[in-house]
């Protein structure tokens, strides 16, 4: 405590700053409070004043305590020099030399692990330099070799482009000229059904299946036939063309990311530790978003390259396929084409013959109408008949509903009554069923008649169906090579 001054009742003294060693290392040991609190002595608060209990009213930490007991003992020794003896010493001198001692061969110890730390992170920093720069000739190497790769295979793909392409624009003639040979058999096959179109317009007898009919009924199915082949094979080369573009399109991704790959491959062979550009990624090296290995890498190019060459050995025989189908769908119709022609004139000599046996058959079809229609009158009158007893029957049952109370009894006269309407009925309900047979069945002697009549008036018509009409329409046959897709 430094002594500041006092009175008749009060002395005043702050205390002095801790007489602590200067701090010589950052190890805790050099910390420590070499001041140890000294036993308070009971009288020591009479000297305080009421302004020093006001500043320290708060609940003092063991360490003030300490501290302040420690002031007041210095300050009672200071005021009351016989007490000095009272004190005893802290630390002794040897125990000032230990400390001293410690503390340098704390410092020796100190340094030489530093030291030695320092020896062995220069020469794991020139370790690591060496590793980490040979790593990254590795990996430069590396990445060279992946370029030379990518190369290769591009020019693989190049090759294969290019044949898909010329294949493809084969293929593309080849369309072409099917589908002018396709349009071009509907000229034919319109003249066919119009020949069939104009035959139907024969009625009755005339309308026969006759050679000239299953000649040109052929000749649709022969030339629908030949359509469906041309638009079998239409849709497939179509379907072709769609997966020579698939295989090009898959060749051209292919050859876009392996030249975007390239780049990127390229960009990074180049980079330098002074090129621009480059930066930290931290967790990078634990993001794996590959999505193959170098086998499955090449094997894709390979399959793609296969799939293509695949595709163009299939566009290959399909356009053999249509030269021949071309060759042969042209013949089979030029034949039927002949066929039908004397099948005509064949027809048109018999026609003439068929007239004279039209006139007994309207005949025998006028009488069977007058029959018929007697038929249907005695019909009428049958069910005419009929209703009388079935008026009896229902009047009947209907007066024996009155009977009163016990004696409305279902007796045997009610049943038989019951089954009195039920077969009048029912006999009613089939002459009905014959009258509607009847009267269709005169219905069809008429239409039949009619049939007759009309065609006594329309073999003249046959005949001009036959050699004006059908004939010449005929003459539009196209020729062989508009057939084959030729123009």
């Amino acid at each position: 405590m430094e002594l500041i001054g006092s009175t008749l009742t009060a002395t005043y003294a702050r205390p002095k700053t801790s007489h602590f060693l200067p701090t010589i290392s950052t190890m805790a040991s050099s910390y420590r409070n070499t001041q140890p609190a000294l036993a308070m002595h009971p009288s020591a608060n009479q000297w305080r004043t009421s302004s020093y209990y006001k500043s320290s009213s708060a609940i003092p930490s063991p360490t003030s305590i300490r501290r302040d007991n420690l002031d007041l003992v210095r300050a009672k020794t200071m005021f009351y020099p016989s007490n000095r003896t009272v004190l005893t010493t802290r630390y002794t001198p040897d125990d000032w030399f230990k400390s001293n001692h410690s503390n340098y061969m704390e410092s020796v110890s100190s340094r030489k692990s530093a030291e030695r730390l320092r020896n062995d992170t220069i020469r794991l920093m020139q370790d690591r330099e060496q590793i980490t720069r040979r790593t990254q000739e590795n990996t430069s190497k590396n990445i060279g070799e992946r370029l030379n790769d990518i190369v290769f295979w591009k020019s693989e793909l190049n090759h294969e482009i290019d044949n898909i392409v010329t294949e493809t624009a084969a293929l593309t003639e080849v369309k072409k000229r099917l589908e002018r040979a396709l349009a071009e058999t509907e000229g034919p096959l319109q003249v066919s059904q119009e020949c069939l179109y104009h035959r139907e317009k024969r009625m009755s007898i005339d309308l026969v299946h006759d050679n000239v009919e299953k000649n040109l009924i052929k000749e649709v199915e022969v030339i629908k036939s030949c359509q469906e082949k041309m638009r079998r094979h239409l849709d497939q080369a179509i379907a072709q063309l769609a997966a020579n573009r698939a295989a090009k399109h898959e060749l051209d991704r292919d050859m876009s990311d392996k030249l975007t790959a390239q780049r990127i491959d390229d960009r990074c062979h180049h980079l330098r530790n002074t090129s621009d550009g480059i930066g930290y990624y931290r967790g990078i090296d634990r993001l794996d978003p590959a999505h193959s290995v170098p086998d499955s890498w090449s094997k894709f190019t390979d399959d793609n390259i296969l799939h293509s060459q695949s595709q163009r050995a299939a566009s290959h025989r399909l356009r053999d396929e249509i030269e021949i189908l071309l060759s042969t769908t042209s013949n089979d119709m030029w034949n039927q084409f002949n066929s039908v022609n004397i099948e005509f004139t064949n027809r048109v000599s018999e026609t003439a013959d068929a007239k004279n046996s039209l006139q007994t058959h309207l005949a025998k079809t006028l009488q069977e109408i007058f029959q018929t229609e007697m038929l249907i009158e005695s019909l009428k009158k049958a069910l005419r008949d009929k209703e009388c007893p079935l008026k009896v029957a229902q009047t009947r049952l209907e007066e024996r509903t009155r009977r009163p109370h016990i004696e409305l009894c279902r007796d045997n006269p009610h049943h038989k009554l019951v089954s009195e309407v039920r077969e009048i009925e029912d006999t009613i309900h089939k002459l009905q069923q014959r009258l509607m047979e009847a009267e269709q069945t005169l219905q069809s002697l008429v239409k039949t008649k009619v049939t007759l009549e009309y065609d006594l008036s329309v073999k003249a018509n046959s005949l001009f169906l036959d050699q004006e009409k059908c004939m010449s329409i005929r003459k539009t046959f196209p020729s062989m090579p508009r057939l084959v897709g030729y123009s």
